[in-house]
């Protein structure tokens, strides 16, 4: 059974973009995405997306998916909400996945907007849609515009807010402007997709967070969204500017190189990465200890 939601936080509050574990010879390492994915519940994230950019999801295979997918849920999903990442620039191939998520038992699905193609708003609307429709679970949409090429325009989320299944949207476009009018007119549940403007989100509306940092920094995370949550806007504010070397950290180059770094630092299941992307150099590791360091990290 999926862990409790409501309308306003369906998928909880804060969630982290999971990385996928790799083996020493590139091959996936089940046993240490369910080790990794208990980690990161006990450090208090809700939820986990599974597959998804952080996930190296590019380099997966659909098996590969769908065995990740079902090894996080046997692992938390009576615990925390285990959300499928599906998104594709292909919309068959997105439904499979979809399909092949929701048989397995995921509790929910992320759509990134299609990369590449450059899709027009009617082409984006028609895209989320079919998802919607092809299964009963609830859809968390995800607009990164600066991977994707194209912005969910805000008509477009507000008409994408209509379907009974469309339930949030996972904000990485970057522009607090935009967000507040989507958040007023959508009435999605809105969740910070950008970990530098995570408190900035909340101030116009967000109810949580899809990180990255979460790897490393959950207990802060959620102190920050819970303070803020409270009224105490003081200490949300010194949490978030406490976090702001963790931020730089692990964005000075790819994140998902970053984390995994961070995490075999750590001596967490991480591994190597699938190229084009690579491991970070011994200078590059060495900037992001004295980043994570700064920010109160322990390595």
């Amino acid at each position: 059974m999926a862990p409790i939601s409501t309308p306003q936080t369906p998928f909880g509050r804060v969630l982290t973009a999971m990385i996928t574990p790799f083996a020493a010879d590139g091959a996936l390492d089940l046993d240490g995405a369910q080790r990794l994915a208990v980690h990161l519940v006990d450090a208090g994230n809700d939820g986990l997306i599974i597959n998804g950019t952080t996930g190296e999801s590019p380099t997966t295979t659909d098996a590969e998916k769908n065995d990740l997918v079902r090894a996080v849920l046997e692992a938390v999903g009576d615990r925390a909400h285990v959300v499928a990442g599906i998104g594709t620039n292909d919309t068959r191939h997105t439904l499979d996945l979809a399909r092949q998520a929701e048989r397995t038992g995921a509790h929910g699905l992320l759509a990134v907007t299609p990369y590449y193609s450059k899709p027009p708003q009617e082409g984006l609307y028609q895209h989320f849609k079919a998802i919607a429709d092809a299964t009963e679970l609830p859809v968390m949409l995800y607009d990164i515009p600066g991977r994707s090429g194209v912005p969910i325009n805000t008509e477009t989320l507000v008409r994408l807010a209509e379907h009974p299944r469309i339930v949030a949207n996972k904000d990485a476009k970057g522009d607090l402007g935009r967000a507040s009018w989507a958040i007023a007119q959508s009435g999605l549940a809105w969740y910070s997709g950008d970990d530098m403007l995570n408190l900035p989100l909340l101030s116009v509306g967000a109810v949580g967070f899809v990180s990255v940092v979460g790897h490393v920094v959950t207990p802060e995370l959620r102190a920050m969204l819970d303070a803020h949550q409270g009224g105490d806007v003081q200490k949300a504010t010194e949490i978030h500017q406490k976090l702001l070397p963790v931020f730089t950290g692990m964005f000075r180059t790819q994140g998902v190189m970053t984390t995994k770094g961070a995490l075999n630092l750590q001596g967490l299941p991480a591994g190597p990465l699938r190229l084009p992307l690579v491991g970070l150099s011994d200078e590059e590791t060495a900037q992001l200890k004295i980043d994570l360091a700064a920010g109160g990290v322990q390595l």
